[in-house]
């Protein structure tokens, strides 16, 4: 069996089709290309879109595959993910591959750039919704970072390569070592929950403040590397002392479930109701005008009453 380093980017155009499903689908452009496989956005059937992942050892595909099947068996709310498993001859090589869902949106750091960071409120919520969703079927995505959530219309995320997708308990499969745990000295690279919420905080920094992270990076001593001298970046940017208190949560595993992750986040985008009350008080006429009010709907009301 080959593996992905070793097949070529396939041409736009190039049609693959399944020995043994034998379900045919048209590469239209290459998506993403790694050591662990390549994918490309495809057509099937002429007109329906899908991505399609190639080029892994047969027992890792099959590994990714089983857990996007599980998955699915255990999010029966959602359409399914996974469409097609099988295998295909290319250049005389037996090679594996699994179709998904296509997913439309851009990166969390391009959709910032584009739209503003004011939204990082309602992405970094959805995020963490769709983390929760995740936990609860006893899952961890595992390689959270900028390119694997896309944004589209109004804030709407999705996940995307599931390649790091684990059962809690189990080794990480898949991780991007600035977003990773075991990289900060931070904790062991087991798929729990903590996992993700340290991966989304590190995902927020490089989104917001990512030239200074790389240097952070490129300077630290290897056994210098802490969460501490991450929250020195957060504690000096505007954008994210906003979030500092759920980062540095999130950076020791302090909340007690993704739920609790996702509410306090949100938290962090709402006014203070108190302090609005205090700072906007009711005119004194507005409240002589509505108790006068009150008093006069009151005396009619007695009136038609006795009547």
């Amino acid at each position: 069996m080959t593996t992905s380093a070793e097949i070529v980017p396939l041409p736009p155009g190039t049609m693959l089709r399944g020995k043994w499903n034998g379900n045919s689908y048209r590469l239209e452009k290459l998506l993403g290309l790694g050591t662990n496989g390549q994918v490309y956005l495809a057509v099937s059937n002429g007109y329906y879109r899908c991505a399609v992942k190639l080029g892994l050892e047969l027992a890792e595909l099959q590994g990714e595959a089983n857990l996007l099947a599980s998955l699915d068996a255990a999010e029966k709310h959602r359409k399914p993910f996974l469409i097609d498993v099988d295998d295909a001859v290319i250049a005389d090589r037996e090679v594996p591959f699994y179709v998904m869902k296509y997913v439309t949106g851009i990166p969390v750091k391009a959709y910032l750039r584009k739209n503003g960071s004011d939204w990082m409120g309602v992405i970094g919520y959805r995020l963490l919704e769709r983390l929760a969703q995740l936990h609860e079927a006893g899952r961890v995505f595992g390689d959270i970072k900028s390119d694997n959530v896309l944004v589209g219309d109004y804030g709407k995320v999705e996940l995307v390569d599931f390649g790091g997708l684990s059962e809690i308990g189990r080794s990480v499969r898949q991780y991007t070592e600035i977003c990773d745990r075991g990289y900060w000295l931070a904790g062991a690279r087991t798929a729990d929950p903590a996992y993700d919420w340290f991966g989304v905080a590190m995902m927020w920094i490089h989104a917001i403040d990512g030239k200074r992270l790389n240097q952070l990076t490129k300077t630290l001593l290897p056994q210098n590397r802490h969460p501490q001298e991450v929250m020195r970046l957060v504690r000096s940017h505007s954008k994210l002392r906003r979030v500092e208190t759920w980062i540095e949560k999130a950076l020791a595993g302090q909340f007690s479930n993704t739920d609790e992750a996702a509410k306090q986040w949100r938290e962090c985008f709402i006014p203070n109701v108190k302090s609005l009350r205090t700072t906007s008080r009711v005119p004194r006429w507005m409240t002589n005008l509505l108790v006068g009010s009150i008093i006069v709907f009151v005396s009619v009301a007695a009136l038609f009453y006795l009547q």
